[in-house]
């Protein structure tokens, strides 16, 4: 690990200011960036350590919630105000990570993890992502687990986040402090696809810093879920994932909101799907449908061109168990996870 200096601001402008230097990045939970600096990844000179001028709180406001930055995710899992009116939520960061891992990873963090791209992580191996230019073997090497939608010839990696598919179906905002002042970011639109820049994963300039995250109100998100498909059953990176809210009247879909991970450089969402199923009869047959039209925009390559398949039949199942009138809605009220 190369040595490196650690700064702890006192408040956010100062965390934006000394962020802004080359070769600085921001210190929160750790949980993936100490990883990376320990592979000789990530080399920073500078750790700027946001933890204690990062906000934790989980607030309902009149348009929603608003998620601090800070928040640890093992709290917002537990959060009831998450658990009632954004189950989906709630269920992704479960199913990110075990308890130890949540409760020191932070929503911020999570949201700017890296690929888990076996090329990206290994600094003997040539990676477009790591050292642009330098080419993007997993194309035609190991890509079980890498994209099949809105990659490009430079690179195929996958976001590796739970939670950041089930904030881009819910239509999040990311507050953002940066040397120029305070903006928002719509999800999805804050991570970006590989195109010739695969190196650059957001859409964040040098030093901006994310303090806090907005979930808008949204009536039949307490009617949502999160399904995921992994290799074992511990907690592993999807293999393909589905976020999705359902709003059915009569037998017809009213409303939805869809996202997919394990499938694409950033949370996918499904307008392709929405699309078709809104105004469409809440079957079957439609579901397939609408997954149809999402995977039409898929080039899955030699290898994993299994996940096309297996996407079609997890959002399938995934909207009929939403459709059914018997389906609860959220989490019942004994049901365990683990608190900081």
């Amino acid at each position: 690990m190369r040595p490196f200096t650690y700064e702890r601001p006192a408040d956010v402008r100062s965390a934006v200011a000394a962020a802004g230097r080359p070769d600085a990045v921001y210190l929160g939970g750790g949980t993936n960036l100490v990883d990376l600096m320990r592979l000789g990844v990530a080399t920073p000179r500078t750790l700027v350590d946001v933890t204690r001028i990062s906000s934790r709180a989980i607030e309902e406001t009149g348009g929603g919630l608003l998620i601090g930055a800070g928040a640890r995710n093992g709290d917002l899992a537990a959060d009831p105000l998450v658990r009632r009116a954004q189950p989906l939520l709630a269920r992704a960061v479960l199913e990110g990570a075990s308890g130890q891992i949540r409760n020191m990873a932070t929503v911020a963090g999570n949201l700017l993890q890296r690929t888990r791209c076996p090329y990206f992580q290994d600094v003997t191996k040539p990676c477009n992502k790591r050292l642009p230019g330098s080419g993007c073997p997993a194309r035609t090497g190991d890509h079980r687990n890498l994209a099949i939608l809105g990659h490009s010839e430079h690179c195929v990696a996958t976001h590796p986040s739970d939670m950041a598919v089930a904030l881009a179906a819910l239509d999040a905002l990311v507050h953002v402090e940066g040397p120029d002042g305070a903006r928002t970011v719509p999800m999805p639109g804050l991570h970006r696809l590989p195109g010739d820049e695969p190196d650059r994963d957001t859409v964040l300039a040098p030093g901006e810093l994310i303090t806090a995250v907005e979930v808008p109100h949204l009536p039949f998100a307490a009617r949502s879920r999160y399904r995921k498909v992994r290799d074992r059953a511990s907690f592993a990176f999807a293999v393909v994932s589905v976020a999705a809210a359902l709003d059915v009247a009569g037998g017809v879909v009213r409303d939805c909101r869809i996202a997919l991970g394990g499938v694409a450089h950033v949370p996918w969402r499904a307008e392709a799907a929405e699309a078709a199923l809104r105004g469409a009869a809440a079957t079957p047959e439609e579901f397939a449908r609408a997954a149809d039209a999402e995977l039409a925009r898929s080039s899955p390559l030699p290898r994993n061109a299994f996940k096309a398949p297996l996407l079609r039949n997890v959002l399938v199942r995934t909207l009929t168990d939403l459709a059914e009138p018997a389906e609860p809605a959220g989490f019942a009220e004994s049901e365990p996870v683990e608190t900081p």
